[in-house]
């Protein structure tokens, strides 16, 4: 019978996959030995393999370029990297070497491409696109940024004060964009989103307040679907949407010439995962041409927002299977050595599924399993596969150390985990490592932070400050 673990995987999945190969009884990343990783690091840890950011972004490039060709485009293509998918330098600094820009989404992020213009990774030549709401520090930031002379920095419009704001605090003439309020799909909570200027409000917009406005210029319209690029008929109708606005703006507005269509590129989240990139590009670009000439209007310049395509198949995390409990003659749970809701949030927040595998002891005879973790909270715990209904591992044996991987998770979770600070009934966080190739195509480990100890949050707590 074909009872190992490495049976299950080839009865379920092509397997081998580009990025993960086995080495004998243990699996390997992008050619990472990752139980080396562990004899090294020990775990609980986490890691970032910065040569797949260059990867994805060269393959997006890639994708549009073949389809600005393919159909004679006459537009230019722009990728911007949304920063809140992953503010870290290295992070930053890899996404940097591909010629690229930059969207932000709140104050702060000012005061990070100011230090990347510090550093000379970015130039007054790199566009600077400011999503996000905006008060008073984002504002102060933007205009400072803007009257130091970053005249490519373009303020994305997501209400009606913005404007005014704006234009108190910039010196001189400037660039603005406008974020349509996209409508979502009507599984939704909610019809039409929080953030930008709804479809029909679009014109009267314009009209009443950059028509004729001699310090502002719109050159930006800014469409974003919260479910991200598919090939639905709800998404091709949203850009359709879209593009009927950005044609009627274009009619009027002769500095409008940029349409930018967002992030939404999908990851890998199971072995199992397909997602045809090139025909979507080429779907996208076609149906904005096809618009625009039947309109007899300009094709706009392109621009995307990625984030968790840039960063997330960057990212993995290992756990140790500390102990199994068997809470009835159903349920094994495997009990990790962290916790899913502090170090992978999403998990917990909004039930994502990353890519999760054995790291080791392929061999071995496999059981259905759940995963919990040491957190004394009921919903910590990760239950199923992207396309099953069930975890499945190597047989639990206190004996024989069971270590698995969750990987494609670099975007969102070390934020929203709240890095270096307090997490939840105080699990520490665990170490990161950084994985990188040096000139010669060699693998180089960095470490990058330590796993949090009971001084860090004491510190953080207020316990060792001095009355």
């Amino acid at each position: 019978m074909n009872t190992k673990y490495s049976d299950l995987i080839d009865q379920t999945y092509y397997f081998p996959q580009e990025e993960f190969t086995l080495n004998g009884s243990q699996l390997k990343f992008h050619d990472i030995n990752l139980m080396e990783l562990v004899e090294k690091y020990g775990a609980p840890l986490k890691f970032t393999y910065l040569p797949k950011i260059s990867d994805n972004i060269k393959r997006a490039k890639g994708w549009f370029r073949n389809a600005i060709e393919k159909y004679n485009y006459p537009g230019s293509y722009n990728y911007c990297y949304c920063t809140k998918s992953s503010h870290f330098e290295h992070v930053l600094n890899e996404a940097l070497k591909n010629d690229i820009h930059i969207e932000t989404s709140s104050a702060f992020d000012i005061n990070i491409v100011e230090k990347l213009k510090q550093s000379g990774k970015i130039t007054d030549e790199t566009w600077v696109l400011c999503n996000g709401f905006k008060r008073d520090q984002y504002i102060e930031n933007i205009s400072r940024l803007l009257n130091q002379g970053h005249k490519n920095c373009v303020p994305i419009i997501d209400n009606y004060e913005e404007l005014d704001l704006l234009s108190e605090n910039i010196n001189g003439k400037f660039q603005v964009g406008i974020r349509i309020a996209s409508e979502e799909e009507p599984k939704f909570e909610f019809y039409t989103s929080r953030l930008g200027i709804g479809y029909k409000n679009i014109v009267p917009f314009y009209k009443k307040q950059l028509e004729d406005n001699e310090q502002v210029d719109l050159r930006m319209l800014h469409f974003f679907i919260n479910t991200g690029i598919r090939d639905t008929a709800y998404y091709w109708n949203e850009l359709n949407k879209c593009l009927k606005v950005y044609i009627a703006l274009k009619k009027i507005c002769p500095t409008l010439d940029s349409l930018n269509i967002g992030g939404g590129f999908p990851i890998k989240n199971s072995l199992a995962f397909e997602y045809d990139y090139q025909y979507m590009v080429e779907e996208i670009i076609n149906q904005i041409q096809l618009a625009c000439e039947e309109a007899e209007v300009e094709a706009p310049h392109i621009f995307t927002e990625f984030g968790s395509f840039t960063v997330g198949e960057s990212g993995g995390a290992i756990y140790e299977v500390l102990y199994q409990k068997q809470q009835n003659d159903r349920e094994k749970w495997n009990m990790i050595n962290s916790s899913f809701i502090t170090t992978l949030p999403d998990t917990w927040a909004i039930s994502k599924k990353f890519v999760m595998l054995a790291i080791n002891r392929w061999n071995d005879e496999y059981e259905r399993v759940l995963l919990g973790g040491l957190t004394c909270d009921s919903d910590d715990y990760y239950n199923s596969e992207q396309h099953t209904n069930a975890i499945y591992l190597p047989k639990f044996k206190r004996e024989k150390p069971l270590y698995i991987g969750f990987f494609n998770t670099g975007a969102y979770q070390d934020t929203i985990g709240g890095f270096g600070g307090l997490q939840h009934c105080l699990i520490p966080q665990p170490k990161h490592i950084l994985i990188d190739r040096d000139e010669k195509g060699e693998l180089t480990y960095r470490l990058f932070s330590e796993q949090q100890d009971a001084e860090d949050m004491l510190n953080i707590l207020g316990y060792n400050r001095n009355n």
